[in-house]
């Protein structure tokens, strides 16, 4: 069954426009023009539209998915990397929204976390607009709400903020002294990072860990947080992580 530009916006809720501009780009090629020009669309079609709106929900951008389509033109490998990815991001928003819950409860009552380094120099009130921003971002761009976190996991969110704090350290020192991302010694500290994660609850193996770095790269809050630290940071990071995790 063939289906029109008309019918296929109808059927997934894409604009005829960005059908139009698909095709325009080569992401997506009807099977068929009639000689009256009207654009026709069968399984395949739509089995690809599918595919390009999963990694549309990852915020990968046109080019990006029509990279990784040419890559990957097995159906199946697709689903499951994309099934991959969402997955890791769920983990690492759940992270996020744990750490952010145990933070409110820290500044709630005041307490400065001398422990890590991330915070240091934060009055009460600056850790409150600093929480703000996560809190509004997640919620507008996930529609997470923060859960409530319960007062004894203060002590084990200083000790995971500040090995965090000291990873990201690390490697943006070894991206400064120009050390490749294959190198032995960048290679141990990102082993030493998962490890410390899974042994605080945190279940992450190499290939989790390349797929939430990635996902930093190509979420524009998490990739600014790293590139205001120090340029290419993101990159650098993710390329690491993939080389570790293709090796283990």
């Amino acid at each position: 069954m063939l289906y029109t530009v008309k019918e296929v916006a109808e059927l997934t809720g894409v604009t005829i426009k960005a059908l139009h501009y698909y095709h325009k780009i080569g992401l997506l090629q009807p099977c068929e023009i009639t000689d009256a020009g009207y654009r026709l669309y069968g399984g395949k079609e739509l089995e690809r539209l599918q595919q390009i709106l999963f990694y549309r929900e990852l915020d990968f951008s046109l080019n990006d998915i029509k990279k990784a389509l040419e890559d990957e033109p097995n159906r199946l490998v697709c689903l499951t990397k994309q099934q991959e990815l969402l997955i890791a991001r769920k983990q690492r928003l759940d992270c996020l929204i744990k750490t952010i819950g145990d933070s409110i409860i820290l500044s709630k009552k005041g307490v400065i976390m001398d422990k890590s380094a991330m915070f240091n120099g934060f009055n009460k009130e600056e850790w409150k607009n600093a929480l703000s921003e996560q809190s509004e971002y997640l919620k507008d761009k996930y529609g997470y709400d923060m859960p409530e976190v319960e007062d004894t996991q203060v002590d084990n969110l200083n000790e995971q903020a500040t090995e965090a704090k000291q990873f990201i350290i690390s490697v943006s020192d070894a991206l400064k002294d120009g050390w490749k991302a294959n190198d032995e010694r960048l290679q141990q500290i990102l082993k030493n990072h998962i490890t410390f994660l899974n042994n605080h609850g945190h279940n992450t193996d190499a290939k989790s860990f390349a797929a939430q770095a990635k996902f930093f790269l190509e979420d524009d809050f998490h990739r600014n947080m790293l590139e205001n630290q120090q340029l290419g940071l993101s990159y650098y990071l993710c390329i690491t992580a993939d080389i570790y995790a293709t090796s283990n």
